[in-house]
């Protein structure tokens, strides 16, 4: 199994620590093992880096996390888009993959962090209190852009790794990050009469394969 390069630390600290302690309990009674263990494999799994068949095509705007869409929002006017826009907010649970992938192709315009609180990413108020880092993509036709891609801390999340830097020229589907145990993750993207959002409240996505609006042809 693969996993994400920035994980590497954890799992060593974690196969130190937690196969230390499973070792001990293995002689002395070996039933208080297994939970140590599970939490060993939990930490392998978060950091796992499965492979991906990035199928987007150039009208489609595809999930930049893996996890559950909790906010589908129209906003009057978002500053960045310049006019109205859709914010579509995915929360991460700690069992989800956790890279970030780029919802479509386009060149990194700007890269602005932001500190801010740890509210649980379930909260409605996380993603414009929390941490967050914030990117502005010059999207390539037909999307119209730019879109913004937002990876937001949670209450156990608080590590934001970004990779890309201003500039940068991405492909949709591309790893461009990932935020560690638990977050929240947002695409937003201009409310134009060409752009339709394909996805709903409660479903289930993954990064740089499910879709979750197209420019309509």
């Amino acid at each position: 199994m693969l996993v994400a390069k920035e994980g590497l630390r954890e799992i060593f600290i974690a196969t130190l620590f937690l196969g230390a302690l499973t070792a001990i309990f293995l002689w002395l009674f070996w039933p208080i093992a297994i939970p140590f263990t599970l939490v060993w494999i939990w930490v392998i799994s978060f950091f796992r880096d499965p492979p991906r068949h990035i199928k987007l095509r150039p009208n489609e705007l595809g999930s930049p996390a893996d996890g559950r869409i909790t906010e589908i929002t129209k906003l009057e006017h978002d500053p960045t888009i310049g006019g109205p826009a859709i914010r579509i907010g995915m929360f991460l649970s700690i069992f989800n993959v956790h890279l970030n992938r780029a919802a479509c192709a386009g060149r990194v315009r700007s890269i602005e962090y932001q500190p801010g609180e740890f509210l649980d990413a379930r909260h409605p108020e996380s993603g414009i209190r929390n941490e967050s880092n914030k990117l502005v993509i010059d999207s390539e036709p037909p999307i119209p852009g730019p879109i913004v891609i937002r990876q937001v801390s949670g209450k156990v999340a608080r590590h934001i790794i970004c990779r890309v830097s201003e500039g940068h020229f991405m492909q949709a589907g591309e790893q461009f990050g990932l935020i560690k145990f638990g977050s929240r993750t947002e695409l937003i993207v201009p409310d134009v009469e060409e752009i339709e959002v394909v996805i709903k409240i409660g479903e289930r996505v993954n990064a740089g394969i499910t879709v979750l609006a197209r420019v309509r042809s």
